[in-house]
This record gives structure tokens, C-alpha cells and sequence, in this order.
């Protein structure tokens, strides 16, 4: 089973075959339980996060059925029931943001050790996970704010890291148009600014 968060969720069985999701609320309950795999949440939590000041008035059975809906679609091993609370049956490296974030970490571990290419490639392999803006499918609920704000920033921050490593190998030229986007979208990163004016340079464009 393959969880992905960065971008619409999407859940794929042991086979790679995408599963039919059917319904706004059921994506929400997947995501939630995908930012915390292997973790048991409260019944009550996952109520409270679900329907945010608008609990039904048997949240409880209401969180049953779209448990029970999940695992019809993906099989009852997908969630398990215990103490009060559920629990997704995965790895962190069985959802696309720890995938994500190994590949970030072996990229810089690459880097460090002075090989910029093997970093780069690492780097970009991690990026490519990306599908969207991370868990797209609950960006409306407070309980997503603060995990997608900080993959978002974990997925900026690797690419400066990719952009560095890939100035160091002399690839400036190829990357104006990418930089250029990047620091027009967030004109307060310095790093990235600086990576502009580097791969400026690079292409010749001194002036600019």
C-alpha cells in the first residue's frame, strides 16, 4: 500500500493499482490518519478534525461509517481499531512525504560528503514526489496548516539545495527560468536571490 499526500491524496493497493476514493470526507479521513502512519489518533480527535465545529450529532458513528467506507475500498487491513482510536496500517516510507523526506535527507548526506552530483540527483528524485500542493484534499481544515506549511517549506528548502549543488556542477545557464520563478514567488528568501544572480551570470547576463 502507497499513501500519497503531496498533492491530491491518491492510495494505492499492494499491486500499484489506484483505489477509487469516492467522496470529499473520505480523502479528508485518509489524509489525516496519512500525516501520522502508524499512529494511533483518537476517535475524538479525528472527529474534531474532520468536522471542525460542525460535529455531527453521532460523531462517532459518523467516523465508523467512513472508517468502514475506507476499507471497503482499500481492505480492511488498511486501518485497525484500538483503545479508542484508529490507526493506518503504514510505514512512514509507504507515504510519499517520508519518502520525500529520506530522499531529502540521503541528498544532503551527499552533498556533505562532497559529492554534489549524486546530491542533486537525490534532490530532484525527492521533488518529483511532488504532485501539488501538499495535502490538497484538507488545505480548508485547521488541522492541515501547520503540516502542510511545514512540507512546503521542506520542499522549498530542498530545492535551493538542488540549486546549489547544481550551480557547483556549472548547469547556471539551464536554470534562469526555474530560479527566476522561484524568486519572484518568494521575494524574501535571500538564498534564492542570490542563486539568481549566480545563474544570471552564468547565462552571461551580467546586466540583469
Amino acid at each position: 500500500m502507497r499513501v500519497r499526500i503531496l498533492g491530491p491524496v491518491e492510495l494505492t493497493d499492494a499491486a500499484g493499482n489506484l483505489v477509487e476514493l469516492r467522496g470529499a470526507r473520505l480523502r479528508v479521513l485518509l489524509t489525516r490518519l496519512a500525516i501520522e502512519p502508524g499512529r494511533m489518533v483518537s476517535a475524538d480527535r479525528l472527529a474534531e478534525d474532520l468536522w471542525p465545529g460542525d460535529r455531527p450529532a453521532d460523531a462517532a458513528n459518523a467516523l465508523q461509517a467512513l472508517v468502514s467506507r475506507l476499507r471497503q475500498a482499500a481492505g480492511r487491513d488498511v486501518i485497525s481499531y484500538q483503545s479508542g482510536g484508529y490507526r493506518l496500517a503504514a510505514d512512514p516510507g509507504d507515504i510519499d512525504a517520508g519518502a520525500f523526506e529520506r530522499a531529502v535527507s540521503a541528498g544532503r548526506d551527499a552533498l556533505a560528503d562532497g559529492d554534489p552530483a549524486r546530491g542533486a540527483a537525490l534532490l530532484r528524485e525527492a521533488l518529483s514526489l511532488w504532485r501539488g500542493d501538499a495535502l490538497a484534499d484538507a488545505a480548508d481544515l485547521p488541522f492541515a496548516a501547520a503540516p502542510a506549511a511545514r512540507l512546503e517549506e521542506a520542499r522549498l528548502a530542498a530545492t535551493e539545495d538542488a540549486l546549489d549543488a547544481e550551480l557547483e556542477l556549472g548547469r547556471g545557464q539551464q536554470l534562469v527560468a526555474e530560479v527566476s520563478e522561484l524568486a519572484t514567488a518568494n521575494p524574501l528568501r535571500e538564498r534564492l536571490c542570490g542563486q539568481l544572480m549566480r545563474a544570471l551570470y552564468a547565462a552571461g547576463r551580467q546586466a540583469d
